[in-house]
């Protein structure tokens, strides 16, 4: 009998504070992934990349942090987002990853991706649009439902004081979306 095929996620967090919401997020998925067969989850560090620069484009050649970075775009199935929100948009970490990886050639293309978002005031929402816009030239698909916005800061708590989600239904809503991510990437790898 055939072995059931992995759907493989990169997890990017466009926060590089390690006690962010959007960091527990992204633990919270890791381990929620555990229970989706599968699927399996690895966080991207984005934190090293050099900000963008095409100085640093030697023969073709990027620097070794962006080449490692830009192998582990490609060589996976889709991606998870968590995009903190900073004045309206998303942050200047994340947009300094997509643009690397968007390199030519653009290791992004043609596949699927989920975001998810937590934070103040709306959640993350206005940074998710722009995200979503971004995706639009990347050719990257995101995944319209279930959207994934929470409020970090309404009552009942969501996460401690490490960042860690701890709110099981926001951990159900959480699951939701990493089932349709998987859903969605299947129908995409068929070409339904």
């Amino acid at each position: 009998m055939a072995a059931k095929p992995i759907i493989k996620v990169v997890a990017i967090c466009g926060s590089l504070r390690k006690a962010s919401t959007n960091h527990g997020l992204l633990r919270s998925a890791i381990e929620l992934s555990e229970s989706i067969e599968g699927m399996s989850i690895e966080h991207v560090d984005i934190s090293p990349l050099p900000m963008l620069n095409t100085d640093l484009e030697v023969d073709g050649k990027y620097p070794p942090v962006v080449e490692d970075f830009r192998r582990k775009i490609l060589e996976s199935d889709c991606f998870l987002f968590a995009s903190p929100e900073y004045n309206y948009s998303i942050t200047a970490p994340l947009k300094n990853a997509l643009d690397w990886a968007s390199r030519p050639p653009n290791v992004w293309a043609n596949k699927p991706a989920a975001i998810v978002s937590a934070g103040g005031g709306f959640g993350g929402g206005r940074s998710q649009y722009h995200l979503r816009q971004i995706g639009v030239f990347l050719d990257l698909h995101f995944i319209n439902k279930p959207e994934f916005v929470v409020n970090a800061f309404q009552p009942p708590p969501k996460f401690n004081n490490d960042g860690d989600l701890i709110d099981p239904a926001t951990k159900v809503r959480l699951k939701d979306v990493l089932l349709s991510l998987k859903a969605f990437a299947l129908r995409l790898q068929q070409g339904n």
